[in-house]
């Protein structure tokens, strides 16, 4: 470790200390607790694992959690075998049946997309769950498999205290503007494009 001067030793502990009081400061400002609509979208990848880091966190604090996925259902998902040691305190479903270049048939698309919306608005009604997944959510809006207009209000007249994880590509505009925390993921780097393939604990 190289030698520091006494004097760059105070003026960091200033600066520190000024921060500090602004932190604090701003942290004791915000008062309001409630029930947040949280949406992952962008072209980068890490969207739904973000929502599964949410479960996580809310599985260790001892409440429910919820899961709908409402695209995905060819893979079988290593996550849900990971929150499966949750037992009770989990409840997942795989509602899809795969993305849309996989079914080739809208029909079906569309009725799966309504079971899975049918299933959300079931967990989004049970007070026991404190997080509710929706897992490519977005994908079903991007293709109208769903009305947006009910979509959003539902999710807008969410029971105070119910956290809702929205993913998937393309959120529509109406969702971002209901939303209270809206992350885009940024597509700097990925090695599909090097020809390296989809892989266990990575992809699925």
């Amino acid at each position: 470790m190289k030698p520091i001067d006494e004097t760059e030793v105070e003026r960091h502990r200033t600066k520190t200390a000024k921060r500090k009081a602004v932190q604090d400061a701003e942290v004791a400002g915000k008062t309001i607790e409630k029930g947040l609509l949280i949406v992952h979208t962008g072209p980068g990848k890490g969207k739904s694992t973000a929502a599964f880091g949410l479960a996580l966190r809310m599985l260790g604090r001892g409440h429910r959690v919820g899961v709908v996925q409402f695209i995905k259902g060819a893979w079988h998902s290593a996550e849900r075998d990971a929150l499966a040691v949750f037992a009770e305190q989990v409840s997942w479903h795989t509602m899809g049946e795969g993305f849309t270049w996989e079914t080739q048939d809208l029909k079906r698309d569309i009725a799966a997309a309504e079971r899975a919306w049918a299933k959300a608005l079931e967990l989004m009604a049970d007070p026991t769950f404190r997080l509710v997944i929706l897992d490519e959510l977005n994908i079903a809006l991007r293709y109208d498999y769903l009305d947006l207009h009910s979509v959003v209000t539902a999710l807008k007249a969410r029971r105070p205290g119910l956290h809702v994880a929205v993913t998937g590509r393309n959120a529509k505009p109406e969702l971002i503007a209901a939303a209270d925390l809206v992350t885009e993921m940024t597509l700097v780097k990925h090695h599909f494009a090097a020809g390296v393939k989809a892989q266990p604990g990575i992809e699925f």
